[in-house]
């Protein structure tokens, strides 16, 4: 199995002298990807005192283009990434590049600690770690990634119309990604080895819906000028295609939630933390968003699941707020619980 990384180094840090080490940040978010700065810019807006610490894992950073994106389709992820941060910056926001190695509770919120050694503390936590994909060992495959090889029909089905396509299918249920890819294309092929046995009804109506299907082993993936031009086989001979549509195993990144002890819920893709419609975990004061709570979220969800917790985070804090000021003038305010504020956009 081939985990598809892209090692980021966080610049070397004093740990003992810090500056996000030297305040209580209102929130702190693990990971700068769509979902972490969709929540940032919520809450820097809001006037929270944020942080946010990067490792530059997004999962996407290995494609040129993400569509799909209202007002963004096809445009750079790494340059969305940039955008963010210039945004979350504009508003008072912090971004540091860093790994989270550690997260505990504190008496005040959270406590992390970075790659680096560097400490932060903070109110209310919000993990958008994302997740990682996990190829076939098969040699080209990820060379390719993000390129010739991809993985979802909503983002690069509309590119592949009229091309030779490939499904790589690493389980029987995997084939709904050859049916949903048969609309864009007469030429689709479906490579069924890495499935184990495959059931003979599925092959006939693959074969129904006018898809090919390849029992033989796939041995490497065939280039010409750094482009997918075939998959070669185990007997040698090579299926001319010109895109590739792989089934990764996708593992969450959720080793800072695992820390703090939050539960997890058995999915289709594996255990995933247990998060309630805003993205509230089991542990009190912690969200997860993006890939790190749902694995089939796309950009645009995932941003949406950022937006929606930042709402929840604030709600949060302006409940606390009125709260305090009733005590304060002895007034026996009841406040009512957080929720979505209503907005027209």
């Amino acid at each position: 199995m081939t985990t598809v990384e892209n090692p980021t180094t966080a610049p070397a840090a004093d740990p003992t002298d810090s500056p996000i080490s030297n305040q209580m940040w209102d929130v702190m978010i693990i990971g700068g990807g769509a979902a972490g700065l969709s929540a940032a810019l919520i809450l820097t807006r809001a006037r929270r005192r944020v942080l946010v610490l990067d490792a530059q894992e997004q999962r996407n950073r290995f494609a040129a283009h993400m569509n799909g994106v209202l007002g963004r389709d096809g445009y750079s992820p790494r340059d969305l990434v940039a955008d963010g941060y210039r945004e979350v910056r504009s508003f008072g926001g912090v971004i540091e590049t860093g790994r989270v190695v550690t997260a505990q509770t504190s008496a005040e919120g959270f406590e992390v600690v970075t790659d680096s050694g560097v400490r932060a503390s903070g109110r209310r936590l919000i993990v958008a770690t994302g997740g990682r994909d996990e190829l076939p060992d098969i040699p080209g495959l990820a060379e390719q990634w993000g390129r010739g090889v991809v993985t979802c029909p909503y983002c690069d089905g509309y590119e592949a119309s009229g091309r030779a396509i490939g499904v790589l299918l690493r389980s029987v249920a995997g084939a709904h990604v050859a049916h949903m890819l048969r609309p864009y294309s007469d030429n689709v092929t479906v490579f069924t080895d890495l499935a184990g046995p495959f059931p003979e009804t599925e092959r006939r109506v693959l074969e129904e819906r006018g898809m090919r299907v390849e029992t033989r082993k796939v041995a490497h993936v065939v280039t010409r000028e750094d482009q997918v031009s075939g998959l070669a086989l185990e007997d040698g001979t090579v299926a001319p295609i010109d895109v590739v549509f792989v089934e990764p195993r996708l593992a969450t990144r959720d080793e800072p939630l695992q820390q703090l002890g939050a539960e997890v819920t058995e999915t289709p893709f594996g255990p995933w933390p247990t998060v309630d419609a805003t993205g509230r975990t089991s542990v009190a004061g912690v969200w997860a968003v993006g890939n790190a709570s749902n694995p089939a979220a796309l950009v645009p969800v995932a941003m949406g699941s950022g937006a929606t917790a930042a709402l929840a985070v604030n709600s949060e804090f302006v409940a606390a707020e009125v709260a305090a000021a009733s005590a304060g003038v002895g007034v026996h305010h009841r406040v009512p619980p957080p929720r979505p504020h209503r907005c027209a956009g």
